[in-house]
């Protein structure tokens, strides 16, 4: 067959082919049919060869164009058919742009991390700088290095998560004071706000985790005057000057003396409930001067320093700052409790 007669049933084939597709894939298998390297233009441009020197240029012309032909016949049906694509699939997704729009409602902090806030700006203010430690720690920086003894009851597998006989969850942040005293040389002056742990029974008051800010300050000359008026400063910022406020001497095994702070109870106003125990007041917070023994264990020689230290809960200051009666709610995630705090 002459190679006009097979140009032109080729294209007639194409125009048949091209009648019948429905989607733009049906287009692009169509191009691959007929324009791909395996298809009837390739096998028409290696007959060429076969042609004469003079008739290869008019040939291969007749070629290209019917290459082009329908190149430009897939092009056009393939873009008309995208258009209709388009406007369908606009038209099942068609919106009311007159409609109001859908209210997003603006997240809020959890009371907690408003009050850790409010403690950690009060306490950078007073010139204290932040360090973090470990959730995970071992019994030697929780117990030992802080002089608790071999036979405390703190160490009791009642009051504290294990997970070996070496790694236990943290029952205090009171762990990132020896961390701080073996890396930094004094004056060390820093607060170490987390998350402690204790195997407790949950009730009103307390529960098996909680939240701490520690606060230690090591130099030359610290004195339990400083530590009293470093308390008194910083109770009067967060409570304001009108709190009521009790210092009464107390035992932790790694500071000597000791003292606890408590406030007068926001709840019953001194009389007595379930919150406060019906003593009338709430223990925010315990200090003292650090122990000889735990400036030892961290490097640190008591005959010439001296310092302070003291652990607040910040589950405690929340319910006497916002009156809420129960530690309880703090964790049963309650929109209609949550949304209160703005």
């Amino acid at each position: 067959m002459p190679l006009s007669q097979q140009i032109e049933a080729l294209r007639s084939h194409f125009l048949e082919d091209l009648n019948k597709v429905a989607t733009t894939k049906d287009i692009e298998s169509l191009k691959i049919k007929y324009l791909g390297k395996k298809g009837p233009i390739s096998a028409l441009l290696q007959e060429l060869r076969h042609a004469s020197a003079q008739d290869i240029p008019r040939f291969g012309k007749w070629i290209n164009d019917l290459k082009e032909e329908l190149m430009a016949h897939c092009e056009n049906t393939l873009a008309r058919m995208q258009a209709q694509e388009l406007k369908s699939s606009l038209s099942k997704e068609w919106l009311d742009v007159t409609l109001p729009g859908r209210r997003n409602f603006l997240g809020r902090k959890h009371p907690i991390q408003q009050m850790l806030e409010k403690v950690l700006d009060i306490l950078v203010g007073m010139g204290f700088s932040v360090q973090y430690g470990p959730d995970v720690d071992t019994d030697y920086y929780n117990f030992e290095a802080l002089n608790f003894a071999k036979d405390h009851p703190a160490r009791d597998m009642q009051d504290t998560f294990y997970l070996s006989k070496e790694w236990l969850l943290r029952t205090h942040t009171s762990n990132v004071q020896v961390h701080a005293m073996q890396s930094c040389k004094p004056p060390i002056r820093i607060i170490a706000p987390g998350r402690a742990f204790r195997n407790e029974n949950i009730s009103a008051r307390s529960h098996v985790f909680f939240h701490q800010v520690e606060g230690i300050y090591v130099d030359v000359g610290v004195t339990f005057a400083d530590l009293m008026a470093t308390l008194e400063e910083f109770i009067r910022k967060l409570l304001g000057k009108k709190a009521e406020v009790r210092f009464r001497p107390s035992f932790f095994p790694f500071v000597e003396p000791g003292l606890e702070v408590d406030a007068r109870c926001t709840r019953c106003f001194g009389e007595g409930c379930r919150v406060c125990k019906h003593s009338g007041w709430l223990e925010i917070l315990g200090a003292g001067m650090v122990h000889p023994n735990v400036l030892k264990k961290g490097s640190i020689d008591p005959e010439i320093y001296t310092g302070y230290a003291w652990g607040l809960g910040i589950e405690r200051l929340t319910m006497l700052f916002f009156d809420i009666p129960d530690i309880r709610m703090f964790t049963e995630n309650d929109l209609r409790f949550l949304e209160q705090f703005l």
